[in-house]
């Protein structure tokens, strides 16, 4: 039986340490790797030009990668329910694969993809590698619900061991046993679009802080890693002036996008804290940091309506004040207050702020100053989960962690 793969790329935008990248690889005659990217989508939804700018330059250079090993990237537009089908008849395909998606919007999305496959006679094979561990499996040893406190969270997570080891990177060698027509208009057809292209103005952008890519994401790990002392000894946060700016080593977009693989920043780190403290235990807040990336998509992932309040049952029910005026202000940082003017200014040119400017802004937004709703906040322009745990257990803020930006 001739196999025929399809690897559909979200996250997971990286040839090493991809698991579902493999299975689309394994005993296949052909395999296609695919991006579905929605026009609509750029222009209707409330994501800026920064973190567009950051996934196109991830997309062209996992093109350029694949390039490498004689292969190419197939960029499609249009929604994934109505694309798939086409691609189906038209590749003759026989398997999909794709990274398993936590979120409850992707496990919707991603069940109807299945059923539709099923109905096409597709075989559908989906890998974790997104997170560290099965979050299923957390939720299963914590009685069949998330665990709400991070002690809770980091037991379970103490008695399911070490995560699974990354996988290698993905090899000329496996493509050309399962080599692909690549037509002479493939630039037309599937190339990557620019962003004059999705709608976006470019006059005036200001230079990119991150670039995008896994070959960025390793370069950026490796940079990391030579800092031996300061990771083998990292235990608190030490902050001061220049944790303002953007760092050359932070990884964090690239955890976020799958540029990077967590798993294999996780046993980086435990064998450089192994070789230069001759302990097992990775530095504590380097650690802690990816866990508790962790901790909230496990939080998350059964809960439909995490990224609200109404509906959500671990989120507190706050009668938050009305007040689109001040909202504005606070958006396009015209408070009054210097410190939390500057950070939104940052973020606005940038699409980055550090951690605990965000936890500022965020905490300026809601119980600190206006009384306005996290919500409102996550639609303006902030990644969502800095404002997504706001009043999450009980009257605490907590925000998610970051490595230089928003992991999640």
């Amino acid at each position: 039986m001739v196999v025929n793969s399809v690897h559909w790329f979200r996250k997971g935008l990286r040839l090493h340490d991809n698991p579902s990248l493999q299975e689309a690889l394994n005993g296949a005659d052909t395999v296609r790797c695919v991006y579905i990217l929605d026009p609509w989508f750029a222009g209707s939804a409330n994501v800026g030009v920064n973190k567009w700018r950051f996934l196109l330059e991830s997309l062209e250079d996992l093109d350029a990668s694949l390039r490498k090993l004689d292969s190419r990237l197939f960029v499609v537009r249009g929604q994934p329910a109505e694309v798939f089908p086409r691609l189906f008849k038209e590749w003759n395909v026989t398997r999909l694969t794709f990274e398993y998606d936590s979120e409850p919007y992707g496990k919707e999305r991603d069940a109807a993809i299945i059923k539709m496959a099923l109905e096409f006679g597709v075989e559908t094979r989906v890998k974790n590698s997104h997170t560290l561990y099965n979050l299923d499996r957390i939720i299963e040893l914590n009685n069949s619900s998330p665990p709400l406190t991070f002690k809770r969270f980091q037991a379970i997570v103490n008695r399911l061991g070490l995560p699974k080891r990354p996988l290698a990177t993905v090899t000329k060698q496996q493509l050309d046993s399962c080599r692909t027509e690549i037509s002479d208009n493939h630039n037309d057809r599937y190339g990557v679009p620019s962003l004059e292209e999705l709608g976006f103005k470019t006059h005036g952008l200001s230079p990119s802080v991150w670039k995008g890519g896994e070959t960025e994401a390793l370069d950026r790990l490796d940079k990391h890693l030579d800092r031996k002392a300061w990771v083998a000894n990292f235990e608190r946060l030490r902050i001061n002036i220049c944790s303002l700016m953007a760092s050359p080593t932070g990884l964090s977009p690239y955890l976020r996008f799958g540029c990077l693989s967590c798993r294999l920043f996780y046993y980086n780190l435990r064998e450089l804290y192994m070789k230069v403290r001759k302990h097992p235990s990775p530095p504590l807040s380097l650690f802690g940091q990816l866990l508790w990336r962790e901790f909230f998509y496990t939080a998350a992932t059964n809960n439909p309506n995490f990224d609200r309040m109404e509906g959500n049952p671990i989120c507190v029910q706050i009668p938050w004040d009305h007040n689109p005026e001040a909202l504005a202000k606070w958006a396009e940082g015209r408070t009054g207050f210097p410190w939390i003017d500057a950070i939104m200014t940052q973020l606005r040119q940038e699409g980055w702020i550090h951690h605990l400017a965000r936890h500022a802004v965020a905490c300026f937004l809601t119980r600190g100053d206006l009384w306005l709703s996290w919500e409102s906040g996550m639609r303006v322009g902030p990644p969502p989960s800095e404002f997504l745990h706001l009043t999450f257990l009980g009257h605490r803020l907590i925000l998610e962690p970051s490595l230089g930006c928003n992991p999640h």
